[in-house]
């Protein structure tokens, strides 16, 4: 979201409820997801954390590029402080889709990120080419 005002962040380029910020907000979602549901066992009301993946890309009147990315910033920071003690093979049991193994779990982090970095992608060069 480097280079971008509030409104080029917040806007809506899809049908869906997708735009730039959202799109970090969800990431953020995700890393709690599976980097805390999945590792302590906790809610997602405990975590604070909706509990449909699709509330996780609405975004409220207080969230800004700094929040969203301070907050997704603190989400990675737990995240890895969550698994450091864990090796590839040590299984998770708090999400659920029942017991995965961390190694999983990275992967398939791996693979949503990927799919929503291109969906960023997408929409930012809608952004700046209007």
């Amino acid at each position: 979201m480097d280079g971008l005002t509030e409104e080029q962040a917040r806007r809506s380029l899809v049908a869906s409820r997708t735009t730039l910020l959202g799109l970090v907000k969800h990431a953020t979602f995700v890393e709690k997801i599976w980097f805390d549901e999945a590792v302590t066992g906790r809610s997602r009301a405990e975590i604070g954390i909706p509990a449909r993946s699709e509330e996780s890309f609405v975004l409220d009147d207080g969230d800004t590029i700094a929040t969203v990315q301070h907050a997704h910033r603190e989400a990675c920071e737990a995240s890895r402080r969550a698994t450091s003690s864990l090796g590839l093979d040590d299984i998770l049991h708090g999400h659920r889709r029942g017991p995965l193994p961390l190694r999983w779990v990275y992967l398939h982090v791996l693979r949503e990120l990927a799919q929503h970095c291109g969906h960023a992608d997408i929409l930012r060069e809608q952004l700046v080419n209007e």
